[in-house]
This record gives structure tokens, sequence and C-alpha cells, in this order.
């Protein structure tokens, strides 16, 4: 089990064993869904999906090279 902490923005980092395990890489995208007491996400093809392709696009919040560098070893 890995655990992640919710910032007050509601933001979470996915643990690095998680995103390996999941093959998650960035600019993926991930839909989140509510199961009984659960919370499931899944990643999405965005290449096959037009919209989710665009969606990618417009997810620029940490986009700056000093944003990557922050974040690269999370």
């Amino acid at each position: 089990m890995e655990l992640a902490r919710i910032t007050s923005k509601g933001q979470m980092t996915i643990p690095r064993k998680i995103r390996l395990a999941a093959q998650l890489k960035e600019g993926d995208v991930v839909s989140f869904a509510v199961e009984n007491d659960r919370v499931v996400f899944r990643k999405l093809p965005t290449t096959q999906d037009p919209y989710l392709s665009g969606l990618h696009e417009t997810m620029t919040e940490w986009m700056t090279a000093e944003d990557n560098e922050a974040w690269r070893d999370l």
C-alpha cells in the first residue's frame, strides 16, 4: 500500500511505485470515478479521442521548466 496526502488545493502526488506499475507518465490523462467507498482512476488513451487530446492541451498548470525540475523526482 502506498500513501499520499491531499493538499489544501485538493492535489496529491501519485507515488512513484504506483506511477511505474500503472505505466503513467507526464501528459497522461486519467479519469476518476467513485465506486461505493473507493475512488478509482484510470489512464485514458489520449491519442484515440480528439476531445481528450484537446483537453490535455489545456492542462498547462505545471508545464514550465522550473515546475518540471521541482517535480521531477516525485
